[in-house]
């Protein structure tokens, strides 16, 4: 007698096919079904950026899925790991972040992890190498005079801002940034005596105005930039800190973001980060570092 799969649950060794913008529809339910936000354009986003892996569901949509978006060949972010409640611990989650994972043939991986999510990604090689803070809120301007030029970048800036944020991340991520340009809602460059001294952009979510990425030599740099993409959003702002930045935390708060969850940022193994991260203040977003 072989094993009997019962009827609508997945087998453990159902295949893992690669998702397209067509499958954009089954993310979002999925994602919905586990109470995160139908994020249309940021998965639009990363799917069109990213690889999407996912395992389907025998009763119609998704069962699982992840994104890998890779940098070069020296880094990668693992993104969007989500199961279906009704198939959760059947070992799809460890299954999808397995396949991300080959997939990633030994480029630096690394993920942003809920205190949930930890254990199983701790079992599969991840470390937690830092604490990040999501602040949100409505931007109040502290009405001071900044600390550099800010301006929004025009075409003629996109080799520079490429290869500072290559400096900074330790991996050419020019392929994402060329998208990037048309995703964000603004962009711009903080210059200080006609040297760039730091880029920032936002994007635009369901419910929220993300800033990111924040890159800047120093934290006024930092203000600076976040002041003038902030001030005039008529709703709420999303920034994500680390906790190495006691002065950023402390400002934001003073200009009305509020903490609302701590994620960990693991990366696998005994990897390290390239790049002079000294530099980076804030994530494009979670899922892509």
């Amino acid at each position: 007698m072989g094993h009997h799969q019962p009827a609508g649950t997945v087998a453990v060794d159902a295949p893992v096919r690669r998702l397209t913008a067509a499958d954009l529809p089954a993310c979002l339910a999925l994602a919905v079904g586990r109470d995160w936000a139908a994020e249309e354009r940021k998965w639009g986003f990363l799917l069109e950026v990213g690889e999407g892996y996912g395992i389907d569901d025998p009763a119609g949509g998704l069962a699982g899925s992840t994104i890998l978006t890779r940098f070069a060949d020296d880094a990668a972010a693992i993104s969007m790991v989500l199961v279906a409640e009704r198939h959760g611990g059947r070992g799809l989650g460890r299954r999808l972040v397995s396949h991300a994972l080959e997939r990633a043939a030994g480029a630096t991986t690394f993920l942003y992890a809920t205190e949930y999510g930890r254990p199983l990604y701790e079992k599969l090689g991840f470390r937690s190498v830092s604490t990040v803070r999501t602040q949100v809120g409505r931007f109040v301007p502290d009405g001071t005079e900044p600390a550099a030029t800010v301006r929004h970048a025009t075409g003629g800036d996109f080799a520079a801002i490429a290869r500072m944020d290559a400096e900074v991340f330790g991996a050419d991520r020019s392929r994402l940034l060329a998208g990037y340009t048309t995703f964000a809602e603004r962009l711009m460059i903080a210059e200080r005596a006609g040297r760039i001294v730091g880029y920032a952009g936002m994007w635009r979510n369901v419910d929220y105005v993300a800033l990111g990425p924040v890159i800047a030599d120093d934290s006024a740099v930092a203000r600076a930039l976040i002041s003038s993409l902030a001030a005039d959003v008529a709703g709420r702002v999303r920034i994500d800190l680390d906790v190495s930045r006691p002065e950023l935390l402390t400002w934001v708060a003073g200009r009305g973001l509020a903490h609302v969850y701590t994620t960990s940022l693991m990366i696998h193994r005994r990897q390290g980060f390239a790049g002079d991260r000294d530099r980076l203040v804030a994530p494009l977003m979670q899922a892509l570092g």
